[in-house]
């Protein structure tokens, strides 16, 4: 892309005002898409994020499923979506498809595990199909609800990997056939836990509710997909949403629910959450409430650009720029414009 042309540059903005030919531009699409994939994770590059969970540290989790799988999702926007909008819309189907492949088949695999970092990692695929869904959504709405789901993810990921990090502290074990009863003697853990296992089943008032929501208005909505592909997605998307509660709850049946575990007592001594642990969790519970309840407060920082992103693939599409105006590559592509100011 740097070479392409007349010119040689490597400025993002001026890449992206070049005018590639759509088979170099599949070709490119298809190259970040697997490398972006990985990253994300998307399936079926996505094997490699359970065992990097199932190694790490507390601290290494929050900054894996916090920060680095968005970067996927961001490049994803800004290099194949941005610069690439005639072969984002001729992929776009298959994002779709994979989104959905992402909620159900990882939700499924995440309700059988037995290993809480495990589980708590393909929750993190699960929720990353939506991310795709938005992306090839072609709205507004199922745009910005792709961008809200990384930043709400990433809130909630970080959470739950600390909280397993504390429970680790306390019963030197992951898995869950080894736990039970523990939120007897461990009862802000218990609090943290449900709080948080809450916010990842997208419970109403929380950011991942909103999140999905959008997406799900957004791609519903769409004009651009025919009407039996939408139900059948939407059906689909919804099948992982009511999975997701279901071994949200199931694990925290195991983990904090019915009789001790007496092996478990007798050889661990259970301490409750100490101040510095709920403030954590507290910093972390702040924003997903307030996201939940006054979601504007993050989409107003980034809305001028997905919508001119939007404006820019649907160009891409044949039907829809017919009926509508043209509009220069200049005017349209949020790459060749300045970051959004917060509040403006």
């Amino acid at each position: 892309m740097a070479f392409y042309g007349d010119t040689v540059t490597f400025d993002m903005q001026a890449i992206a005002a070049k005018a590639y030919p759509i088979k170099m531009q599949l070709f490119l699409y298809g190259g970040f898409l697997i490398a972006y994939g990985v990253k994300l994770p998307i399936f079926p590059l996505h094997t490699w994020l359970p065992d990097a969970h199932g190694e790490a540290t507390a601290p290494a989790h929050m900054l894996l499923a916090g920060i680095l799988l968005k970067m996927g999702g961001y490049a994803l926007l800004r290099m194949n979506v941005g610069m690439l909008p005639d072969a984002h819309a001729t992929f776009a189907p298959l994002l779709v498809i994979l989104g959905v492949v992402n909620i159900v088949y990882a939700a499924l695999t995440s309700f059988a595990q037995r290993s809480l970092k495990r589980k708590i990692a393909y929750s993190s695929i699960s929720h990353m199909g939506f991310v795709l869904i938005g992306m090839a959504s072609f709205t507004d709405v199922g745009m910005s609800g792709a961008v809200l789901q990384m930043i709400s993810h990433g809130l909630i990921g970080a959470s739950l990997f600390f909280l397993v990090g504390c429970t680790y502290d306390r019963t030197h074990t992951l898995m869950l056939d080894e736990m039970g009863g523990v939120g007897i003697k461990m009862k802000k853990v218990f609090a943290m836990w449900t709080a948080c296992s809450m916010a990842s089943l997208a419970l109403p008032g929380m950011s991942g509710f909103v999140a999905e929501l959008m997406v799900f208005i957004g791609f519903s909505t769409s004009d651009v997909y025919s009407p039996t592909f939408k139900v059948l997605v939407v059906f689909l998307a919804a099948v992982g949403v009511i999975l997701t509660p279901i071994y949200l709850l199931s694990m925290l049946r195991e983990l904090l629910y019915g009789p001790e575990n007496q092996e478990l007592v007798a050889h661990e001594k259970l301490v409750d959450a100490e101040p510095r642990e709920v403030f954590i969790i507290g910093s972390l519970l702040v924003p997903i409430i307030g996201i939940g309840l006054y979601p504007k407060i993050v989409t107003q920082i980034y809305d001028s650009t997905t919508v001119k992103l939007t404006a820019l693939i649907r160009q891409s599409v044949p039907t829809l720029a017919e009926n509508s105006s043209v509009a220069t590559l200049e005017e349209l592509n949020p790459i060749a414009l300045q970051a959004p100011e917060i509040g403006r």
